[in-house]
């Protein structure tokens, strides 16, 4: 299963950290939706987008870049690191597939150290993460997206 994960990642580097973790699975390209390149999405099987929380949602980047360049019918993924709270995740792009007729095969999310606003005076928050097994569930995570792919379950 050839994929792309379409991510931002600041800050901390919190999601791209777990993103690296599951390219160390298989053939994964990373794919940074801040770059003013876009890379032929058609080509790949899979699909997945990713992002630290921003407001109780994904960035706006991420959903802006979902909107423009998701190909129709393509299967798709979300990944998520939060601070706090998981907020609404990934209702806007889960909607954005939706309208584009692609399956959502899964979404992995877990903490990611935040100094956002107000935790700055406190040194942050979920300090520490992702940590090792947080990384360990999200390659677990991509090993399983890659068995409801080749089943075709999501057909």
């Amino acid at each position: 299963m050839k994929t792309v994960i379409c991510y931002y990642s600041r800050h901390h580097g919190n999601t791209l950290k777990v993103l690296e973790a599951m390219a160390q699975e298989a053939d994964v390209d990373l794919w940074d939706v801040t770059t003013r390149q876009t890379p032929d999405l058609e080509a790949y099987d899979c699909i997945g987008f990713a992002s630290g929380i921003y407001g109780f949602a994904f960035h706006t980047a991420v959903a802006a870049f979902a909107r423009q360049y998701l190909p129709r019918g393509k299967p798709v993924f979300f990944v998520y690191t939060y601070g706090a709270a998981k907020g609404t995740g990934s209702k806007d792009l889960s909607e954005i597939a939706r309208e584009k007729g692609c399956a959502v095969l899964g979404e992995f999310s877990c903490r990611g150290y935040n100094t956002f606003g107000p935790f700055r005076l406190v040194g942050g928050i979920a300090k520490g993460h992702p940590d090792g097994e947080d990384l360990a569930n999200g390659r677990n995570f991509y090993q399983n997206l890659k068995t409801i792919y080749q089943a075709g379950a999501w057909k």
